[in-house]
């Protein structure tokens, strides 16, 4: 399709290697350098440090890399980068990187997109009646945040203005990918195939090395973790993209690997919603195209809505966790019942002191057995670690934890050690509000040099219906005599989260082994293996173009982000505790020489 547009992704997270965008720019021959920082945790740490010091709410680390150390290599390569490091202050981000460059000597522009910030009409939107978009709860009385995600056009209209670095606040994480490929390539806005095309660009490189082998369920085959490509996307005019990493750098872009990021946090593969289009990501394929490139197509794309997803905070109590390492015989019996000591002793002093009893309380036991070596595996953990967490409306009601937590090491369980951190912090619940505003209430603009550009947005939209659903595959029972083999056996996976739901996608290693899959797979038979950690239902989505299926689990994850008190309040573990559900196959199958033998469970 003519000329090509590469784009590289040199984070997928506030935290994330500086080693990506250096690797990029040196190495990566790229027009674009696309940087993801917002994952909802980060707004929340944002929030707060905004609070603390209104000059701030930006990631700083972005600044100091791309505005003094990174500079003037950007210049000399004539890459151009995309970031959302702006968090809750764009203009702030821009302020302070735009003094950066003046320091570093480099001549680079600079726009901001602003308009997410809905604060200023947020009881305008209190007094329309907006609620949560699951549970239908009214807005809260006191918000911290209110962002709308805004899409890619806005992006657009900045490079189009000379912006050689464009840092925006809240937006949808493909958007930093899809804004720069609507202005290289003339896009419009009602091109929808390829708007949906860009999009899943930019959802496969979004998250950094996940898409170049990182988090592989088939870890074992992925090199050089401490060296891993960032991905690279290029991409054509008509849609076509091609997934690929440097020369040289670990890790491994693969269909399966690809696959995998693919599916990571979607909902209805039929109605991915997003600001600038509807995406259909039901008939996707990956295919290899050579070593370490991926050929992706298959994505459509429908009118998109006529409303932004917009997400709230508020200040929600305080919360504090604390871990500590339990040694000896009976480690996991010894570790439950200090835990609950613990909180026994805390509820005594939240009465002594006139507090109302915790909101929420956790105690979770994880044992490995690193340290104990091959007795640890006699059947019984010789070594666990055990976080107790607690939630209270006051502060004061979780210091208790935090100043009592150390005294089991002299007053409960011998074996107690791995305090040397020092008591437990206390700090806010920042919990999450989804919502969705009518498009018409949000003023997207461009500000760059002494210029505001307003953004025109197509407001009209269609309702969030799904494409039609191919017929449902008929699971007949495998021929001959079963035998049950773990899910890894069959098929490989990703998990993450959106608020409150984790979704697992789930992916058959062979066609031919897709049926049993959904056999077994029912949205029942899941909710089941989560029983303990579900609170609400969950539903089932079919990727016949990737031979999977994709799980919703609602409730999972005990208000997610900073509001949960789990260890894993992302679901990252998910897709792994799945892969132990025993599944029936032909027993065929696991005979010598075909496909799944060894693997009878």
């Amino acid at each position: 399709m003519g000329r090509k547009v590469r784009i590289g992704c040199g984070g997928g997270f506030w935290g994330d290697s500086e080693l990506g965008p250096i690797q990029l720019v040196e190495q990566g021959e790229v027009d674009y350098l696309v940087m993801d920082y917002l994952a909802e945790i980060t707004m929340s740490l944002l929030v707060r440090a905004r609070a603390r010091q209104p000059e701030l709410g930006y990631v700083p680390d972005f600044v100091d890399l791309f505005g003094r150390r990174l500079a003037p290599q950007l210049a000399a390569r004539k890459i151009k980068v995309v970031a959302n490091a702006g968090g809750v202050n764009p203009l702030g981000c821009r302020d302070a990187l735009e003094a950066a460059l003046k320091a570093a000597g480099v001549d680079l522009k600079v726009a901001a997109v602003t308009g997410d910030d809905l604060m200023p009409i947020a009881e305008t939107l209190r007094s329309a009646g907006v609620t949560e978009m699951a549970s239908g709860a009214a807005l809260p009385p006191k918000l911290l945040s209110m962002n709308a995600y805004l899409g890619a056009l806005p992006i657009a209209e900045a490079l189009a203005a000379g912006a050689d670095i464009v840092v925006t606040g809240r937006c949808v994480d493909s958007a930093v990918a899809l804004g720069p490929l609507i202005h290289e390539f003339g896009w419009k806005a009602d091109d929808y195939d390829l708007l949906a095309a860009g999009s899943l660009a930019g959802h496969i490189i979004e998250c950094g090395t996940q898409a170049t082998g990182g988090v592989s369920t088939d870890w074992r085959d992925v090199d050089g973790w401490d060296h891993m490509g960032y991905p690279i996307v290029e991409c054509d005019a008509g849609g076509g993209m091609v997934v690929t990493k440097p020369a040289g750098t670990g890790g491994a872009v693969t269909p399966n690997n690809v696959a995998e990021q693919i599916v990571y946090e979607i909902g209805d593969p039929r109605a991915y919603l997003l600001p600038d289009v509807t995406c259909d990501f039901s008939g996707v394929t990956v295919t290899a195209d050579g070593p370490d490139r991926v050929r992706v197509a298959g994505a459509r794309g429908r009118a998109p809505t006529g409303r932004y997803k917009v997400s709230a905070t508020y200040g929600d109590g305080f919360k504090t966790s604390g871990t500590l390492m339990i040694g000896g015989r009976e480690a996991g019996a010894k570790a439950r019942r200090t835990g609950e000591a613990m909180l026994a002793m805390c509820r005594r002093l939240l009465v002594a002191r006139g507090l109302p009893d915790y909101l929420k309380t956790s105690i979770e036991v994880l044992g490995a057995g690193d340290t104990y070596g091959p007795a640890a595996f006699d059947g019984q953990a010789r070594e666990v670690i055990l976080k107790v967490a607690v939630h209270h409306q006051a502060k004061e009601g979780a210091e208790i934890l935090a100043r009592e937590f150390l005294t089991s090491a002299t007053g409960m369980a011998q074996g107690i050690t791995g305090f040397a951190g020092g008591r437990p912090k206390v700090q806010p619940v920042v919990r999450l509000f989804s919502c969705l505003v009518d498009k018409t209430v949000v003023e997207a603009k461009v500000l760059i040099g002494d210029r505001e550009i307003a953004v025109a947005i197509p407001t009209a939209g269609q309702d969030a219906v799904p494409a039609a659903a191919p017929p449902a595959a008929v699971d007949p029972a495998p021929p001959g005599g079963t035998v049950r083999v773990p899910l890894i056996a069959l098929a490989y996976g990703r998990s993450g989260d959106k608020g409150d739901i984790a979704n697992i996608g789930i992916l058959a290693r062979r066609p031919d082994f897709l049926a049993p899959i959904r056999a077994a797979l029912t949205a029942e038979a899941v909710r089941a293996h989560f029983a303990h950690l579900l609170t609400g239902r969950v539903e089932r989505f079919d990727l016949p173009g990737l031979h999977g299926l994709n799980f919703m689990l609602h409730g999972a994850l005990d208000g997610g982000g900073t509001a949960s008190l789990r260890h894993d309040p992302q679901g990252k573990a998910f897709a792994q505790m799945l892969m132990d559900l025993p599944v029936p196959v032909p027993q065929a199958w696991t005979e010598a020489g075909r496909p799944l033998a060894g693997w009878v469970s």
